[in-house]
């Protein structure tokens, strides 16, 4: 995704629609007749369209990795989104406000100050800290600082939450430090611990805070970490986790783990678009400094404004993608930043190429390779599948006519270290000198209307060639979240993609994840909405786990004759269950008739049929109003030959028939 550069066609009425006013003194000259065949025109129905299906001729093959997810820090849906943490700033950087997301507390008669110490901290990457002295302090007048997370701290009932900070301290006699997680409206205790220190160097500490069954789920909520005693503690790397999805150490939101799980997807692009470049050269995403244990990684500026912890590294979107049994489609650095500065291709992309060629030796290399032997050590011995490599990110954006050439050099460094991947090109090489991409990246961000005029773009396009990635694509209407319009389009859009699955191998909807509190969000639509606490899917979010969920393996012989100009379909069979997965979608606001001759059954059978419907093209969901629009199942009975069927106005239609 490029920030403020895509070309974003202009928008244009959902449904294309245009509206004549007739003038009254017209009105009155029609005669009675003529006005009343009119009204009769206007609410006529369209004639039956007619769908041919032959499931014994397969014409293509379905990728088996049609459908994946693509996400980058962007929303905050990292560092308060995905990434469990939920501590703000929990490395304590500074800024011309102090430390942003910390206050100091002086409970009672508590005398202390707090400030930003440059010469300690506990490793290499967090060479600073916080210091809290203590001047006077003493049990109910305890002296700290408190945190209130992103946005607040969400906490339920019968919950336990793993706590850790990194302290040094000259004298453990002003310890303990009490954690405390506490009620913003009442000021209520609603868990807290006890940790012992002791003096000298910098050393870790862990706790836990349960909270009980009186808790009521909120997210009004701030940790404390207090002392009560005179003194000087100097602290560092705070950090606040509550349960992660599969308990995965250092992992991810489980409710946004388990929507994710419900898209089907087969992939995730990681690290995702921007994040993998940076605003400027220096920003790049080094992966070396996002793995080992978190004292070690210093963090990075991300591109959309706000700063990226690293707690989500390298070998976490490995972890997420082995969490939801999918691949990663690893995207490697390539010299480019999106303010448009670049690395020379020759010498001084050396450097790049090599961590190139040792990332995927990381992800893929076995223990008796170096960064093979990292991994392990960083706590995952076992190698991680990989079949595609993306060189960098939307470099048609790069001025300089530079990226033939940087994509070049890597390509061949990686081919010949890795002869068995697949190599991705961002954008059409030109002179590719002996290293032709397997597979070209495409994005297309468009208003609905658009997106379903684009419908046809594959259609023709030549099969010799790379083949088409399409990296990030969207509907572009709706905000925070897409509306009933977007899921339309992007539905019609997926009838295409499906239909074309032989050249298109892989598709990823972007962005992914939207945190929907002030401030957090940069971009829209995005497919999920959440805050800290609780979260809801858009209508293109059931669109996309409808069209993955139901796919077969195979494109059958099809055709269709007298449908509506708004009206799309596709149709997939599979070679193992004998189903036919067939896809309708009527973003029409009249209803579409249909005789659909199916080739291969002999008998009747029932059909399963999934309808999305929206009352209009604004329609969409939101956290008050999460199940709006939700998927509804039917059954329907399909006779042989000729099967009478209706897709209403406004409807999108997964219909799986078993074929025998």
């Amino acid at each position: 995704m490029q920030a403020f550069n895509h070309e974003i066609a202009r928008t244009s009425s959902p449904a294309g629609m245009r509206y004549q006013f007739v003038s009254l003194s017209l009105l009155a000259a029609l005669s009675l007749s003529a006005f009343a065949r009119l009204e009769a025109q206007a609410h006529s129905q369209p004639a039956a369209a007619k769908l041919s299906i032959d499931s014994s001729k397969i014409v293509s093959p379905v990728s088996p990795m049609l459908y994946g997810m693509m996400t980058e820090e962007i929303n905050h849906a990292f560092d308060g989104g995905l990434y469990a943490e939920l501590l703000q700033n929990r490395t304590f950087r500074p800024s011309w406000m102090g430390v942003e997301h910390w206050d100091l507390v002086r409970n009672g008669s508590a005398q202390a100050s707090m400030h930003v110490d440059d010469a300690t901290g506990p490793s290499a990457a967090l060479t600073r800290s916080v210091r809290l002295t203590v001047d006077s302090a003493s049990p109910g007048s305890e002296a700290g600082i408190s945190n209130s997370g992103f946005w607040g701290i969400p906490l339920r009932a019968h919950t336990t939450y793993k706590g850790s900070f990194y302290a040094k301290t000259d004298a453990a006699a002003i310890g303990p430090v009490t954690a405390r997680l506490i009620a913003d409206k009442t000021g209520a205790v609603l868990a807290e611990a006890h940790i012992d220190l002791k003096p000298g160097s910098w050393s870790r500490y862990e706790y836990t805070l349960t909270t009980t069954g009186a808790v009521v789920s909120s997210t009004t909520n701030h940790l404390q970490l207090s002392v009560a005693h005179a003194g000087s503690l100097w602290l560092q790397l705070a950090s606040l986790m509550p349960p992660t999805y599969h308990n995965t150490p250092n992992g991810n939101r489980t409710d946004l783990m388990e929507r994710m799980a419900g898209l089907h997807p087969t992939f995730l692009r990681l690290p995702g678009g921007n994040y993998l470049e940076g605003d400027r050269l220096e920003d790049w995403y080094n992966w070396k400094s996002t793995i080992g244990p978190l004292v070690d990684r210093p963090g990075h500026q991300a591109p959309w404004s706000y700063y990226s912890s690293d707690g989500l590294g390298l070998l976490e979107f490995l972890e997420w993608c082995e969490d939801l049994k999918i691949e990663p489609v690893l995207a490697v650095y390539a010299g480019y930043s999106l303010k448009g500065d670049h690395i020379s291709p020759g010498k001084d992309l050396e450097p790049f190429v090599n961590s190139a060629v040792d990332e995927v030796e990381y992800v893929t290399g076995d223990t008796s390779t170096r960064w093979g032997a990292e991994r392990a050590k960083d706590g995952h011995p076992a190698p991680f599948p990989l079949h595609y490599i993306e060189i960098g990110n939307e470099d048609n954006f790069d001025k300089s006519g530079s990226y033939d050439a940087r994509f070049g050099q890597i390509a061949k460094a990686l081919r010949k270290a890795y002869p068995q991947y697949k190599l991705i090109a961002t954008e059409p090489v030109k002179e590719p000198q002996g290293a032709e991409p397997d597979v070209l990246d495409d994005h297309y961000y468009k208003p609905p209307a658009e997106m379903m005029d684009f419908v046809h773009h594959y259609d023709n396009a030549p099969r010799t060639g790379p083949k088409i990635f399409v990296g990030e694509w969207a509907s572009m209407s709706g905000v925070p979240t897409p509306n009933f319009g977007s899921a339309l389009g992007d539905a019609a859009w997926m009838t295409s993609m499906e239909r074309n699955s032989d050249l298109i191998i892989m598709a990823s909807y972007a962005p992914l994840l939207v945190n929907l509190n002030p401030g957090a969000m940069q971009w829209s639509p995005d497919l999920i909405g959440y805050d800290a606490l609780s979260n809801y899917v858009s209508p293109s979010y059931h669109a996309q786990a409808l069209f993955a969920g139901h796919l077969g393996d195979g494109t059958p012989e099809s055709s269709i004759t007298g449908a509506g100009d708004r009206f799309f379909y596709s149709a997939t069979f599979d070679s193992k269950t004998r189903i036919l997965h067939l896809k309708l979608v009527n973003a029409s606001t009249s209803d579409q008739p249909l005789t659909i001759d199916l080739q291969g059954p002999a008998k009747t059978h029932t059909a399963s049929v999934v309808s999305l419907h929206g009352s209009t093209y604004e329609a969409t969901n939101s956290m008050a109003d999460p199940d709006r629009i939700a998927p509804k199942t039917t059954t329907e009975a399909v006779p042989p030959g000729s099967w009478h069927h209706t897709v209403p106005s406004l409807t999108i239609q997964v219909i799986d028939i078993a074929i025998k």
